[in-house]
């Protein structure tokens, strides 16, 4: 990802045992019409709209916090006066999180994509500003600090928590550092706001992770995969064959890995994903030659270095 700041978190993490491990799939929605983003989903903290490559949103009501009458924000979209930080005395936890981390002073709200900005409009003007540039550090430190960028999609949700952007940019860092379920009901809030499905790989993951496969199978929907576009749904798939592969169903895992493009001539990082899935499946399968092969495969795409197929390979050959 060539620019954070006009990209949103985008977590990675080492596959492992068919699942994005501790990075999340990159599905996107199914466009109508926007900015590319690689074909991974580009949530809120400064991040691009999903994109034809990754999920222009498809349908649904803009998100929360628009302005009520006269103007003025809705009185749930301002910020808890308990949560504001007061003269004197020591924060509390909620003005901690409130005041959020240092923003540089070169971090702009105009750092954030249009498509962003635009879902902030119904925010007062310099509510918007502030709200702006928390995403856009999220989007900055997700990969080298998630925890950090973490604190500022959560200052942003203390300040805008009716913003669909915001609750999403919220679940995608709480989802690069690994708390499933705060990332679970974040989404699960953007997508009543929204009506996007451009998170449903990540939710199914999240439900993995939680140790509930039968509930990420639940995401394998015509319904859902019909507003994914074919990264989104390679994904959606990475994670239902790592779901049947908790069940002990490796046979079905691979069937449903063999259904979507391993062959294909990209080098998008879903590509890399999805052959690392499929070595690693073969390899549970019993069929390590075959593995090998297709864990060689993977090393011919992750330029990126998403994965450890390295270390595996040498495992597997030494």
């Amino acid at each position: 990802m060539a620019d954070h700041r006009n990209s949103g978190p985008q977590g990675r993490g080492k596959p492992g045992n068919g699942r994005p491990g501790g990075g999340k799939p990159g599905g996107g929605g199914k466009s109508s019409g926007g900015k590319p983003t690689g074909g991974r989903p580009s949530g809120g903290a400064g991040r691009s709209r999903p994109g034809t490559g990754g999920g222009r949103p498809d349908s649904g009501s803009r998100p929360g916090g628009r302005s009520g009458p006269g103007g003025a924000p809705r009185r749930n979209d301002r910020p808890d006066r308990a949560g504001r930080p007061q003269a004197g005395g020591d924060r509390t936890e909620s003005q901690k999180i409130y005041d959020g981390p240092a923003i540089p002073d070169d971090v702009s709200a105009k750092d954030l994509d249009k498509f962003a900005r635009q879902e902030l409009q119904g925010l007062p003007e310099k509510l918007a500003e502030k709200v702006a540039r928390h995403l856009v550090m999220a989007g900055v430190l997700l990969h080298e600090d998630p925890e950090l960028a973490h604190k500022h999609a959560l200052a942003a949700r203390a300040r805008a928590m009716r913003v669909g952007l915001v609750r999403e940019a919220t679940g995608e860092t709480a989802y690069a550092c690994g708390n499933w379920a705060e990332a679970l009901s974040e989404f699960r809030a953007a997508k009543r706001m929204t009506g996007r499905q451009v998170y449903a790989p990540m939710m199914a993951d999240a439900e993995r992770a939680l140790k509930r496969p039968e509930k990420a199978l639940e995401y394998d929907k015509a319904e859902i995969r019909s507003h994914l576009d074919e990264a989104g749904n390679t994904e959606l798939s990475i994670v239902v064959a790592g779901a049947r592969r908790d069940l002990g169903q490796v046979d079905a895992a691979l069937q449903i890995l063999e259904s979507e493009p391993l062959t294909t001539k990209g080098r998008a990082d879903w590509v890399t994903r999805l052959r690392y899935a499929y070595a690693d499946t073969l390899l549970a399968a019993g069929r390590k030659d075959e593995a090998i092969t297709w864990f060689h495969r993977v090393a011919g795409t992750d330029g990126n270095g998403l994965t450890d197929v390295e270390e595996r390979l040498a495992a597997l050959e030494g």
